[in-house]
């Protein structure tokens, strides 16, 4: 006896991770210098001295310690640590009674929306979005709905988000700097966007919580990130230092229910049970710790800003047509065929790894991940230029 719902959620196909394993494989046939994976955001930037610090420093302390259990919503000197640095850093009157400290965003969003929605809620997603929304959503029973941003910007739509809103909408979730596109939300923009959630509420009488998935926040381009809490009141922030601190896989984040939402500690009661419900306690103790100490550790942009320069650069040379990104270290090209799975399948006779727009929610583009080596980048030119060449 298997559950099925969980069955058909393994067996639905995740085209990140399918060219990632593909590319693992590939490499190990042909050597990773002849492959140009830009399938994963995976960091190849090392995390900060300050963070090999710290994990030199929690590991000195006492070895008890050091892996003891802390609360289920986190270490309180670390969830204090958060706060401060939030109040700090956006003005918000952040306390450490609003944060729980997760293993990763991944976990984040999972448990806030266990949290926040009941089974036959409605969750808006802005496309193109990260695949895993739609996981996480069906996981609490609900629909996701996916609302075109508008383009060329990829801002949010508004009147198209005023029309799928309904009396079964819970959510929105946004993600700015945004993964796939890496575009950066303006404040106008989300402005608007709480104006609208602001009416609605009011019309159907329903609170419309807006969840803003943050795990790039810091990886920007010369421009400021609004904090969407002080924004809009009813905000649940997801983080993660995967991407900021290049921690991929050590999976550490949290949660902050704006302390400016009325009935906060209810909404953090919800995201406790959620977090136990779904066995998302007591993150990772010594990473718990580690963080809390490079809260004000700058990421290296510059080495991203690097490679979005020489990827546009080169891809300009060829005629491709692209979004430049503001954020994130994500490109956003557009397919040289409607079908982009097949124009993703295409380039691999080339050996570039490029991810279909489709499981993000539209048609007829690939995101390619440039947080990849420089020389990988450079490399990859005359894989494109013969790619192009295919279908001239």
């Amino acid at each position: 006896m298997i559950n099925q719902k969980m069955h058909d959620l393994g067996a639905e196909p995740n085209k990140i991770r399918e060219l990632f394993a593909y590319g693992m494989a590939r490499k190990a046939e042909i050597g990773p210098e002849n492959v140009f994976d830009y399938s994963i955001g995976n960091p190849s930037v090392p995390a900060p001295a300050e963070v090999l610090e710290q994990f030199q420093a929690q590991l000195a302390q006492d070895p008890v310690k050091v892996h003891e259990y802390t609360p289920s919503p986190g270490d309180p000197a670390v969830r204090e640590a958060i706060a401060a640095h939030i109040r700090d850093a956006f003005g918000i009157p952040a306390t450490a009674g609003m944060v729980y400290v997760t293993s990763g965003a991944s976990s984040c969003i999972a448990i806030t929306l266990a949290a926040i929605t009941t089974p036959g809620d409605e969750v808006i997603a802005i496309s193109p979005y990260f695949p895993e929304y739609k996981t996480w959503t069906k996981n609490a029973g609900c629909t996701l709905v996916e609302v075109p941003a508008e383009t060329p910007s990829f801002q949010p739509d508004i009147p198209a988000l005023r029309a799928a809103i309904t009396d079964k909408t819970s959510a929105v979730i946004i993600n700015t700097p945004n993964n796939p596109v890496g575009c950066v939300y303006t404040r106008a923009s989300l402005e608007a966007l709480a104006a609208l959630l602001t009416e609605k509420e009011q019309e159907l009488g329903r609170r419309i919580m807006l969840i803003a998935d943050e795990p790039y926040r810091e990886i920007v381009y010369g421009l400021d990130v609004p904090y969407v809490p002080s924004i809009y009141e009813d905000t649940i922030v997801c983080y993660s230092f995967s991407k900021s601190l290049s921690l991929p896989g050590e999976r550490i984040g949290y949660i902050y229910v704006s302390d400016l939402i009325p009935d906060a500690a209810d909404i953090f009661t919800a995201i406790c049970g959620a977090g136990r419900s779904l066995g998302y306690i007591c993150a990772p103790v010594l990473l718990q710790r580690v963080v809390a100490q490079c809260l004000d550790v700058p990421s290296d942009v510059e080495a991203y800003a690097e490679n979005r320069r020489i990827l546009c650069e080169g891809l300009d040379g060829l005629g491709y047509e692209y979004v430049e990104p503001d954020g994130a270290f994500y490109l956003w090209m557009r397919a040289l065929e409607d079908d982009a799975v097949a124009f993703s399948e295409r380039a691999k006779d080339f050996e570039l790894l490029l991810v279909p727009s489709d499981s993000f929610g539209a048609k007829g583009w690939v995101r390619l991940s440039y947080c990849i080596a420089k020389d990988t980048i450079q490399r990859s030119m005359p894989a494109f230029a013969k790619l192009k060449e295919a279908y001239a």
